[in-house]
């Protein structure tokens, strides 16, 4: 074993004992996850955010996408790299790859499928990235940065709770052997899933936004649902490409619908991130689902939740 293979496996021996202290618990009766300050991880996903936590250097230019999951990340990603490449009429990346691969998401860099054209070291400036990481462990230079921009999404947690639960099921081994929505109701409740706890995500970035709005741009799924132009026009302004007129607007927002992207060849079929299917990332993206699953029992006990986690902190959603 060369030097550098054996610091390699000295520095695995050393991740894996640092995880097996921490607490952990069952996700889906199966999944062991476990807690990493605060929030809810699986192993390689702790030791890639250690990894750039503590490593990575920020660019004056970089921009961060931030996202709990099933927040209308997708969608995002889409809409930055339209914008990012200023809408260029004869490089429609989104006809070429799924909007992930365009966006890589950093804490999952190591479970694609095909070779992203750069890492996250080597990607030239302007370096557009995504996370699911909670603010909390971002690294220093990220946060003490005044140039590094990020934007971050959230959405209704009772629409958040339904698109989690569908897209795990679709990912499922067996499709047929669907998890059932109360108990996924109740890991949801409890914060022990994916970068859970899902009101602590959302409360550290919007509460970082409000002390620092010229650099962190917080978004909801349901604003951009309802004015989508507005909030098109906010992003690039917040960006630093402002769109100048309506057509720019509206090509973005019909090369980004979730109509053309589902009936895209590239979306239809494939896999950029490791089992997830590509096809699974376009489901309803409506306002409102919740409606058609939860009880109104489980209907007030999540508002009573959400009511309690966000008193006093002026969000609504």
């Amino acid at each position: 074993m060369s030097d550098k293979e054996l610091a390699l496996h000295n520095e695995e021996d050393i991740d894996n004992k640092f995880i097996e202290k921490l607490p952990k618990a069952l996700f889906l009766d199966q999944i062991e996850l476990f807690e990493w300050e605060g929030f809810w991880s699986e192993p390689p996903t702790i030791k890639a955010a250690k990894m750039f936590k503590t490593t990575f250097q920020t660019d004056p230019n970089d921009v961060l996408l931030a996202s709990s999951m099933k927040t209308g990340s997708t969608w995002l990603k889409a809409i930055c790299a339209c914008i990012m490449q200023d809408n260029k009429e004869d490089e429609d990346l989104l006809n070429k790859d799924n909007p992930h691969f365009h966006v890589p998401t950093i804490e999952a860099i190591d479970y694609y499928t095909k070779t992203l054209a750069h890492d996250l070291y080597t990607m030239p400036s302007s370096r557009l990235f995504h996370t699911h990481l909670p603010y909390r462990v971002l690294p220093d230079s990220i946060k003490n940065s005044d140039n590094c921009k990020i934007i971050y999404i959230a959405r209704n947690p009772k629409d958040t709770l339904i698109s989690m639960w569908h897209f795990y099921n679709n990912n499922h081994e067996d499709p047929k052997n669907f998890f059932p929505l109360e108990k996924f109701f109740d890991y949801f409740c409890n914060g022990v899933h994916f970068y859970g706890p899902f009101f602590e995500h959302v409360l550290e970035y919007w509460q970082e936004s409000k002390k620092r709005p010229q650099k962190i741009l917080f978004l909801k799924y349901e604003d951009l649902k309802m004015d989508p132009k507005k909030e098109v026009r906010k992003i690039a302004l917040f960006l630093g490409k402002p769109l100048d007129n309506e057509e720019n607007v509206e090509k973005i927002l019909w090369r980004c619908s979730l109509d053309r992207l589902k009936n895209l060849e590239v979306n239809k079929s494939g896999s950029v991130i490791s089992t997830i299917q590509n096809s699974t990332y376009f489901r309803k993206g409506v306002v409102g689902d919740w409606k058609n699953h939860m009880t109104p029992e489980m209907e007030e006990k999540l508002d009573k939740l959400t009511s309690l986690k966000f008193q006093g902190s002026g969000l609504e959603l």
